[in-house]
Formats: structure tokens, sequence, C-alpha cells
């Protein structure tokens, strides 16, 4: 019997892959369980129709973080942070500092997608590595200065 697999399926395939399998497994277990339905034209058709809307929203996304990439890519971004003696902030500057910097420049970046090149917890002017999709990335550079 033949399925088109709707999820992955360990030792058997990838979603929308075809493949054979044992009548009674394919009917007892994997459409029972909705991780598979039977090979038919019109089934088949819905999976192309469904993988390429998929690589039309992944070509999307990819523009766009590109478009975002060259509107961030050596942007210069201040941040205001108490200090003590010395210029020594109390405490450090974190990724979710810098995101929140971004968030109020208009820029909606997830904390975990910023890197900072090194520890920041002295006024200066640092580097960071934001992470936009997975082959898109800019540098920032973060200045911090104190609001006393």
């Amino acid at each position: 019997m033949k399925v088109i697999l709707l999820k992955d399926v360990k030792g058997l395939g990838k979603t929308n892959d075809v493949v054979e399998v044992n009548d009674g497994y394919g009917r007892n277990f994997l459409l029972k369980q909705k991780v598979a339905r039977e090979y038919s034209a019109a089934n088949l058709n819905d999976v192309k129709m469904k993988k390429g809307a998929q690589a039309e929203h992944a070509r999307r996304e990819l523009e766009a973080a590109k478009e975002k990439k060259s509107q961030l890519d050596g942007k210069k971004f201040e941040l205001k942070v108490k200090t003590g003696e010395g210029g020594k902030l109390y405490g450090a500057v974190t990724a979710m500092d810098v995101a929140q910097i971004l968030k109020d420049n208009g820029f909606d970046i997830d904390k975990k997608n910023i890197t900072l090149k090194s520890q920041i917890k002295s006024v200066g002017t640092f580097e960071a590595k934001v992470k936009l999709h997975t082959e898109v990335s800019c540098e920032i550079q973060v200045e911090v200065v104190p609001n006393n």
C-alpha cells in the first residue's frame, strides 16, 4: 500500500514523502493515527500545492529578513543606563536590553536572536550580532551612555 506521510515517521520517512508500507501497518496504524493518508492523484496534488505554498512563504520571509538587514546593518543604538563610579554599570547590559532598544526603534526582534560579542559592564560602544533569519544576520553597535 502506498501512503503520503503527513508527519515525520522515524525509520519510514519525512513529511510529504510517498512510501510503500504493508497494508496492515498502513490501515491500522498510519491512517488511524492520522500520520498518513492514502496515495491518490488528488492527495498527491494537495501535497504539491502545500509544498509550493510553503516554498513561497519561506521566500517571502527571506526577502523580509534581507530588507530588515539593509535597515539595521551597521546602525548605532544608544542605551542609557545608571552607572557608578568610573563608568561601571550596576549589573550588565543583556540581550533583553538590546531587544528593548531595537523594539523602541521599530525593530521587533526576539532576545534569543541577539548575541553580544562581549559582556557589557561599562560605558562604551559594543558590537552585537542580530540573527534575522537562518540565512541572514547583521551587526549593530550598542553605545552605552551614563544616565545619572
